[in-house]
Order: C-alpha cells, then structure tokens, then sequence
C-alpha cells in the first residue's frame, strides 16, 4: 500500500525554488497560465504529486512540462526523483498582475495563431473558470477607451461599450459589434476587457477569436473533454467572441455556441460579439443563433469620415511623440480612406523612416515612402469586381465562386480569382477564404501557389490573367 504524506518545511521550499526558475525559464506569460496553477500536494518516498484543477490542464503540463520540471528539481537534491500531475479541482490558484485570490484564469496572441498551432497562452483578460488554462488571444494594451478617438461613425458602439464595461450586470445581452476591416471593433472589445480587470479584478473575463472557440471545441471532441470545456466557458462572468461570422457553416460549433450563449444569458452573464456584417446579413448562420445574436443591442461601426481620421491620426502622432506637419496628417487623412489600420500604419511608415534615415518627417518624405500605399488607394479593387470580373471572363455564374462545385470549369477560375484577390487587395488569406464560401486559408495558399505555377509553363495562360489584373486595375 502506498501511503503519500504532506511535503517537508526543505521540499516545499525546493518546490518554490523550482518554480522561480520555471518563471525565469518560460516568461511571464505562460508561468502564469500553466505553471503557477501547479501546487505541491502530496510526497511519497522521492516521488511529489503536483495538483492542477482540471483534466486539460494535467494532459498539457503533463506532456510539455513535467519533463523539465524533474530536471530542475534533480539539480536541487536528490530527494525528488520523479513527478506525478493530478487532478484535484479544489485546488486553489492566485490571480497574478495583483488582482486579489481567483481560480484558475483563461490566458489570452497579437495576431490569432495557425489552427494548427498549440500555443502558448500570454496576458488574458481577467480570471476564469475552473477550467482555467485554455489559450486564446491575448489584449493588446495600445487598446483602451483612453487611445480610441470617438467620431460620428462610432459614438454608439463606443457608448455601448462602455456601458457594458461599467456595469457590473448585463445591460444589454448581447452587444453585437459589426462593421468592416480595421474600423475599430477589437479596439472596443480589447478596452471593454481592459476597463472591466480595473474596475474589478476579480470577474473573470475570456476573450478570442471565433476561430480559437472551434478549434478548442474541436479539441474537446478529439480529447474527449467536452464536458471541461462546456465547464470552462460557461462559468465566466464576460464572454467576448470576435468575428463571430467565423463559424458560419460550421454546424457542430454553431451548436455548441448557441448552447453556451443560452447559458450565459440565463445566468445573466455579460456577451459581446463583433462581425464584419449585422446578425441578419451573416450567411451560413443557424437561423436560431442570427434571432439570440440580435437579441440585445446591436452597434454598427461606420467608415471613418474626414475628420475622424484627422483626430486619430493627430493622437497617433502624439503618441509616437513625433514632430508631424499638420499638412501631413491632413494629407494622409484624405487620401487613406480604407480603414483606421492601414491609416496608422501610414503614420508609423513614416516616422521609422525619418527616424532610421535621419531625416525630418515632411509631405514629400510621405510621397516617397508611402508610393505603393497611396497607389493603391487611388483605385482600391474589391473581392466582389474581382469575383464578378471573373466569372464573366471565364463564362461561369457568380454564385459558382462561393459554391462548392469542384469541376475544372469552375475551380480554375475560382482559383483565378483568388489569386488576383491576394495580389490585387490588402485582404489576409482567412478573410479572403471568407469571400469565397467560407473556405480555409490553406485552400488560398494552394489557388496562388497552384496559378503562380501555370503561369510560369503557360504563356497564354499567364497573358489571360495578366488581362483580367489590367482590367480590373483600370
């Protein structure tokens, strides 16, 4: 019979010995999300039993840490030879960033991550649930209420928001943010979780893309832990979902989103979600899930007008601390149009070159450092011309692009299409897979890779497309 008993006054202090260096090893972040839930537990003869909340938790630490863990303790002495992870739910875990006692917190990364990728989890948004430990997307924290310039186009959602964020119930459930590319959504949802950690530390808040929830649902299903993940997302006090339009087709997590909303709601738990199109325009959405998305408040976010990129650009230059000619924020302002992003962008272009180069930021420095940018804004081509153009070049229905269809007749020219929309637009694969019937990015990267290939064997091949990319740029 094996008997374990409680640790030594000299193995607990290895034990915080070793987790110091594991901090020190890792960083913060991910210390903070997989590490610090640890807690030494039990001992019997030279073998510790380190206790996490969760199932998930123990297969992950179990699998990427522990290892390490049994080599910085053998450096400490010999009396600790081997580590066994439990599962002990009543474990108890500190906030960390100074909030006050919580469970386990759901960590929150800059740009959302490949699917594929397992990665390690960095600042979250506040506490979470028992199930603690999922990686999701972290908060920048350039996006606050303090950094967002209000406008015309955007009072309501930045009103909206900042209600949700004062209240400690649910004002409105949900509050659905849409509006298109870089106008200012996740700003908003990154701010709202933001001001509700300082406010009140101790709610638990979880943030992520609408990718990262059916990826770790679809983890759930293969690791058979689903009923840790239903635990995990409907035990917090705010749940942020961006680009909710994700998930449109995806039937198995629509299913299992719908059931989370209505438990969230029912406990009168806060919602937010944000989309490129209002609950009713999402195509490929449960008709179910469109009528609880339009449920609370719904804010659309507007292009900017003139004088709201001018403020922005103005508190941009503020805060880079750059000398900026009026003249030169006016300029930018009116002949960069497309979204806030890409303004910014602009700016910082700008202010690295004359910093790098040495020297002073002035109208004609823009002119010769934003060439390609200013060019393409003079004429900026759609995915729908492009679809459009397409299609009645090659003499196929519009609604072949987004269909399923897989005939050489319809395929080639969706991969046309593809193509010219990474090479003629600033869209990322996944938003251009979006545009053409919700496809995967890898499904963009085989269109450009696979037309770029009969382009270099084919001549009139190439001639063809280079006419439709001289059509549409015209």
């Amino acid at each position: 019979m094996t008997i374990w008993g409680r640790p030594d006054t000299m193995l607990a202090a290895q034990w915080t010995h070793v987790r110091a260096r594991l901090r020190a090893e890792f960083g913060e972040s991910t210390y903070n999300s997989w590490l610090k839930p640890l807690t030494l537990t039990e001992v019997q003869g030279d073998r510790a039993r380190l206790a996490v909340p969760t199932r998930f938790m123990r297969d992950w630490t179990d699998t990427n840490y522990a290892p390490r863990i049994r080599e910085l303790w053998a450096e400490e002495g010999d009396q600790i030879k081997s580590v066994e992870v439990i599962v002990e739910p009543s474990t108890a875990v500190a906030w960390p960033a100074g909030g006050p006692p919580a469970r386990p917190r759901i960590a929150a990364d800059p740009a959302p991550e490949p699917v594929a990728a397992d990665p390690a989890p960095t600042l979250s948004a506040g506490g979470a649930g028992p199930g603690g430990g999922i990686p999701t997307a972290s908060l920048d924290s350039r996006f606050t209420f303090a950094n967002f310039v209000v406008g015309r186009s955007n009072e309501l959602a930045h009103a909206a928001a900042r209600r949700v964020a004062e209240s400690k119930h649910a004002p409105f459930n949900p509050l659905f943010l849409y509006g298109g590319v870089g106008l200012g959504k996740t700003h908003l949802m990154h701010s709202i979780a933001w001001h509700i950690r300082e406010l009140d530390p101790s709610r638990r808040v979880l943030y992520m893309s609408a990718e990262k929830f059916m990826y770790q649902f679809i983890r759930a299903l293969r690791f058979k832990t689903t009923m840790d993940f239903k635990e995990q997302f409907r035990s917090v006090d705010v749940l942020m979902i961006d680009d909710i339009q994700f998930i449109a087709g995806k039937d198995s997590t629509q299913e299992e989103f719908f059931h989370t909303f209505n438990a969230l709601v029912d406990q009168n738990r806060q919602i937010v979600i944000s989309a490129d199109k209002s609950p009713s325009d999402l195509e490929g959405m449960e008709v179910r899930l469109k009528s609880r998305l339009g449920w609370g408040l719904v804010a659309d976010i507007h292009p900017t007008d003139y004088e709201l990129r001018l403020g922005i650009l103005q508190s941009k230059a503020e805060q880079l601390e750059a000398e900026t000619p009026s003249k030169l924020l006016e300029f930018l302002a009116h002949k960069i149009t497309s979204n806030v992003r890409e303004l910014e962008g602009a700016l910082n272009r700008i202010v690295a070159h004359a910093t790098l180069v040495g020297r002073p930021v002035t109208l004609e420095t823009a002119h010769e450092v934003l060439h390609d940018l200013l060019r393409a804004n003079d004429r900026r081509v759609t995915i729908d011309e492009i679809q459009k153009c397409v299609a009645e070049h090659y003499n196929i229905r519009l609604a072949d692009m987004h269909s399923a269809r897989r005939a050489r007749a319809v395929a080639r020219p969706r991969q046309v299409a593809m193509y010219l929309a990474k090479q003629l637009t600033p869209r990322s694969l996944p938003e251009i897979g979006r545009k053409f019937g919700g496809r995967d990015h890898t499904t963009v990267m085989h269109a450009v890779r696979r037309i770029d290939e009969l382009r270099s064997t084919d001549p009139s091949f190439s001639e063809d497309v280079e006419l439709l990319r001289r059509m549409l740029e015209t």
